[in-house]
């Protein structure tokens, strides 16, 4: 129904049918209206569910579990948990004083900003569920892998030692409301606070993947982004550190870069970069670590990217 309003309003009541102008906005009309319907049922839909999944509630969920049993259920809570970036500092703090291992904390910190539902419901539509299963897949196996190598590096040491003097102490919690109101409430505030925060990466996503959808041939984009060998995917790496956007606010991008020719592991590496090691996120997240650990989380996260994309880039054509 996206494609056909966006058909109607510029092809049919505009007239610019067979023109790049006309190519770039029809793209545009139909991703913005599409991933906005998407953001805003998926997030009210979850927000019903998820008004008794507070972050609190995370952390008491990991808290006293075996090593292998936490990270499992850190990785999946990752995944289905709205926690951005901005988010990373208190939990971050919650999940230390809890008594958490820093492995599974980490394991946490890297699945959540790269997998979540929103992100899978508009990767899915825009580009199909073979792609999603395959991002979905790596994200979580980065994830979860990245506690053990990056526990094996003694973090504990590299925590700021503010961090380890914090006491929340235990404070009685008033008494949840979980009727049908609330939860609609909860999952209305949810709606208005998450597209809000990123409806405008959305618009720059669809507006930048619209223009090089109308504008930019493809064998320009395809000559840009090389054959899929190991230099044109940590170049895809390194040029998504300094961008900043979530899940969702990329796809577009990545949807266009498809199309246009670019193979499969280097756009997954392009994207994974933008959403869970761009250069905001590290400073954000500078604030409860010291640099060495962080330039080991940045470290590890950079190679895995890489070898994701050269993974699925030898395996062209079967996937």
């Amino acid at each position: 129904m996206f494609e056909l309003f966006a058909d109607w309003l510029i092809y049919s009541l505009a007239g610019l049918q067979g023109t790049p102008h006309g190519d770039a906005l029809h793209f545009f009309v139909m991703d913005v209206t599409k991933i906005l319907f998407l953001l805003t049922l998926v997030i009210y839909l979850m927000g019903l569910l998820r008004a008794l999944l507070k972050p609190e509630k995370v952390r008491e969920f990991i808290r006293n579990r075996s090593n292998i049993s936490a990270r499992f259920m850190a990785v999946g809570l990752g995944a289905v948990t709205p926690f951005c970036s901005c988010s990373s500092v208190p939990l971050f703090i919650g999940f230390v004083e809890a008594g958490i291992p820093l492995g599974v904390t980490l394991s946490f910190l890297i699945a959540s900003p790269m997998v979540n539902e929103v992100a899978v419901v508009v990767l899915a539509s825009v580009i199909g569920w073979q792609m999603t299963v395959i991002y979905v897949t790596t994200g979580l196996s980065i994830a979860f892998i990245g506690g053990f190598v990056l526990e094996r590096f003694k973090p504990e040491r590299w925590v700021e030692e503010y961090v380890w003097k914090i006491h929340m102490g235990k404070v009685r919690a008033a008494a949840e409301d979980n009727s049908l109101k609330a939860r609609h409430e909860y999952a209305m505030s949810q709606v208005r606070e998450i597209v809000g925060r990123i409806w405008k990466f959305v618009l720059i996503g669809v507006g930048v993947g619209s223009l090089m959808h109308g504008y930019v041939p493809k064998d320009l984009i395809v000559s840009i982004a090389g054959d899929g060998g190991l230099l044109s995917v940590i170049s895809a790496v390194l040029i998504g550190i300094p961008l900043y956007s979530d899940a969702v606010g990329i796809i577009p991008v990545a949807e266009v870069l498809l199309q246009k020719g670019v193979p499969l592991g280097t756009v997954l590496a392009f994207m994974m970069a933008v959403v869970a090691l761009s250069a905001p996120e590290m400073l954000i997240l500078r604030k409860v670590v010291k640099w060495p650990l962080l330039g080991v989380f940045a470290g590890y996260l950079a190679f895995a990217f890489v070898g994701v994309g050269m993974l699925f880039n030898s395996l062209r054509g079967l996937i």
